[in-house]
């Protein structure tokens, strides 16, 4: 079993984990369960990262095991040896492998191949280990995940298409607005129709986030998109969260954004340190549901 989309997740499956991570979360400094002890992960980023390299390191050691963290540089793979034959060698040594890859196909090759689980810790088509914590937080928030309204505001990007199909697969609604050539990709949408969602697409912000109970944003300019920067904050100029689109969200609404965030163009201070801020739980909440994620794949059966 391999984590390499969010939609690899049935609702149950999503809320098993969900009910897991919170339980990690209530005994973090009280567990004496190491279900990962004499476990290995190997954590491979070709792409620099805060959250995902600490909660998936933090998440493994104190479930009992060693994760060894491996960028591309120091793997052959920086010198031309295939990702076939990397998922092979390492799934000699390792009981895991997560892969945060600037191709969404080296994640695929790497779980083709590999004999253990592959859990895909971003790439440019999904992030399913940062959806699994915002499903987390707004549960804590709302009590449940069906019935809620989502807005996305920004760029139809990798985080944005990872949530389109978790809102189809636990009966949410969500309304994506995006700049003309910026939307979702048109093979998540067909997809998150195929589950049973329904995603809209639109321009506006505002009517986005008109009564949603979720705000939701991400930087204009993602690793891999600098040479675009100019132009995207250009054309993303009016995809701000600030107080302003707040206001024309239900009056319990909450504000969330994947991190690191650029103040003053995707969201603004009021919003990120408001009381209806959500950011830093979700935050927090990698860390949990790394630990119920690797639980359940790598973990004593």
């Amino acid at each position: 079993m391999n984590l390499i989309s969010i939609s690899d997740l049935g609702k149950d499956d999503i809320i098993r984990l969900l009910d897991r991570a919170d339980a990690f979360k209530a005994g973090r400094y009280n567990t004496r369960t190491l279900p990962l002890e004499g476990k290995s992960l190997a954590m491979i980023f070709e792409k620099p990262s805060t959250r995902t390299r600490v909660s998936l390191e933090v998440a493994f050691e104190e479930l009992g095991g060693h994760a060894l963290n491996l960028s591309a540089k120091e793997l052959q793979l920086g010198r031309g040896e295939t990702v076939d034959d990397t998922a092979r060698v390492l799934s000699r040594y390792v009981h895991g492998i997560t892969a945060r890859v600037y191709s969404h196909n080296t994640v695929v090759q790497l779980a083709k191949h590999a004999s253990v689980p592959v859990v895909n810790a971003l790439s440019d088509w999904e992030h399913p280990l940062q959806i699994l914590a915002d499903l987390m937080t707004m549960r804590q928030r709302f009590g449940l995940l069906d019935g809620l309204k989502i807005a996305w505001i920004g760029d139809g990007n990798n985080v944005c298409n990872s949530m389109i199909l978790a809102a189809a697969i636990t009966g949410m609604s969500i309304v994506v607005a995006s700049p003309k050539g910026f939307e979702p990709r048109a093979k998540i949408l067909e997809e998150a129709k195929r589950l049973g969602g329904n995603p809209r697409l639109v321009t506006d912000p505002a009517v986005a986030a008109k009564g949603a109970d979720v705000l939701v944003t991400d930087t204009w300019v993602s690793m891999g998109d600098e040479a675009m920067e100019a132009e995207r904050l250009r054309v993303f100029g009016k995809y701000q969260v600030n107080g302003e689109l707040l206001k024309l969200a239900s009056k319990d609404a909450i504000a969330m954004h994947c991190l690191p965030a650029h103040r003053g163009q995707e969201i603004t201070d009021e919003v990120m340190d408001g009381p209806q801020s959500a950011v830093f739980d979700e935050a927090e909440n990698r860390l949990h549901v790394s630990k119920a994620v690797l639980e359940w794949l790598i973990g004593q059966k």
